[in-house]
């Protein structure tokens, strides 16, 4: 799979020893790596209850989100941003990964092993969503939530 050798590469280009990355990757694609966040990308994450009507808004507003993942037993929901986002991020509940934290990612192409996986795998361009687009996505998504809640 062409696109997933280039997503290795991407997400590998930010380990300590890339070029090891990208050999354990190779050697067992149902493994995980733990990589930094904050130099290539930060992570922003959501509970998965809004996690996933987000993923639904952006996937009807955008032709090609960034990397999306999921937790061991979805409990949260993992959005790739540009670097330096979660440093600025300001939201109730919200959790970031960026420069100084790592985060366990799966192999773009692999078969998931029951843990952490891709809900969208990176393409290997650089693809990230906008912080901004992201943050519209989930008031529409919060909204729809609460009329939910309340019946309507």
């Amino acid at each position: 799979m062409p696109g997933a050798k280039t997503a290795v590469a991407w997400l590998a280009s930010v380990a300590p020893d890339p070029e090891s990355c990208r050999r354990d990757w190779e050697r067992d694609p149902s493994g995980v790596a733990l990589l930094p966040a904050g130099k290539a990308w930060d992570v922003l994450i959501l509970p998965s209850r809004l996690g996933y009507p987000t993923l639904d808004v952006l996937s009807r507003v955008l032709d090609q989100p960034g990397p999306v993942l999921a937790d061991f037993g979805d409990a949260r929901t993992g959005f790739f941003v540009p670097a330096g986002t979660a440093a600025r991020w300001l939201g109730t509940g919200i959790r970031t990964a960026g420069l100084g934290t790592w985060i366990v990612v799966p192999h773009p192409g692999g078969l998931s092993s029951g843990g952490t996986r891709w809900l969208i795998p990176p393409d290997g361009t650089g693809t990230l969503t906008d912080p901004s687009l992201l943050e519209l996505a989930m008031h529409e998504a919060a909204a729809a939530l609460a009329v939910e809640e309340n019946g309507g």
